[in-house]
């Protein structure tokens, strides 16, 4: 089988899995990235999420995650929904309404990788979902699933931004694909509907200044005060610069059963959540993102949006 015909047929069985898209790209060294990285470190744009500093030379070099690396496979996977929370209730994001998207998303990919090797035999390949040092949106972009609109996030023509991104690492070279052109034009709606102006300026967010940062990043005690009612009742996470931005009007509903959110979350009141003490909590979220912030910290967030 030819790099051609292997490469169709992985993109066939991710899109039979669920994944929306599925691009491949050469694995070698983002030194480009490295560059913006340092830069950004240096900044000390990313807040106390001291994490971002590790690894430095794993987030830039593919080899160094799996020996002799040749390729990197780029997985996009929609969670959009259209179920909302009740208006005026302290907000979740998106993404984080259903299970943990780590769980879900790394067994789509675990069958992909034992696809690969029922098709090419046995080949040296790791799958990551956002908890290792990879640079997915840099990937996703080589490999020609969507561009970094100004807000940083990958955004796609065809579907917007409100999807997870994944990857496969392996030593096998495939056919690569090309990045795509980048159609944000002039728009500046994700600059200027960010409330705590984290996006400084076009394809350039201070990660200190997020308000995702402050809701699920920040373990203090308190939020600074600074940051009073600038959080336009979000709790945890935000979707403010995705929910302005006109490519998403083009965002349909997901088809992943494991990322709808329960109806008693989303029909929670003000009260029920002001109400909320840590045995609900770990009932309500049990499989959830949300438990990134344990019961102490959710508390924290509700309470400071008072």
């Amino acid at each position: 089988m030819n790099k051609h015909q292997l490469t169709t047929l992985i993109k066939r069985e991710s899109e039979r899995l669920g994944f929306d898209a599925c691009g491949v790209s050469k694995a070698e060294k983002l030194d480009d990235e490295a560059r913006l990285l340092e830069g950004w470190l240096n900044q000390n744009l990313h807040g106390k999420m001291d994490y971002m500093a590790n690894h430095f030379d794993k987030r830039i070099d593919p080899s160094l995650l799996v020996e002799n690396a040749k390729s990197v496979i780029s997985f996009s996977h929609n969670y959009y929904t259209e179920n909302v929370q009740l208006n005026h209730s302290p907000k979740i994001a998106m993404y984080a309404l259903g299970k943990d998207y780590h769980e879900v998303v790394k067994h789509k990919l675990n069958a992909v990788l034992n696809f690969i090797r029922e098709q090419a035999g046995e080949v040296n390949g790791r799958c990551f979902v956002d908890s290792a040092p990879v640079l997915e949106r840099a990937w996703a972009k080589r490999s020609g699933i969507g561009w970094q609109g100004k807000n940083t996030n990958l955004l796609t023509k065809r579907s917007g931004s409100y999807f997870f991104l994944a990857e496969i690492i392996l030593d096998l070279e495939l056919e690569y694909d090309s990045p795509v052109k980048d159609y944000c034009g002039t728009c500046t709606k994700c600059i200027d509907a960010c409330p705590t102006d984290a996006i400084y300026e076009p394809y350039k967010v201070d990660g200190s200044k997020c308000i995702s940062y402050f809701t699920i990043e920040l373990k203090d005690e308190k939020i600074p005060a600074e940051m009073k009612g600038k959080f336009e009742n979000w709790m945890f996470g935000c979707d403010i610069c995705q929910q302005v931005c006109p490519i998403n009007t083009q965002a349909k509903t997901h088809n992943e059963p494991q990322f709808s959110a329960t109806t008693e979350i989303l029909n929670m009141q003000q009260k029920d959540w002001d109400e909320l003490n840590e045995e609900n909590f770990k009932t309500l979220f049990k499989g959830s993102p949300v438990t990134r912030t344990k019961f102490k910290g959710l508390k924290r967030n509700i309470d400071f949006l008072k």
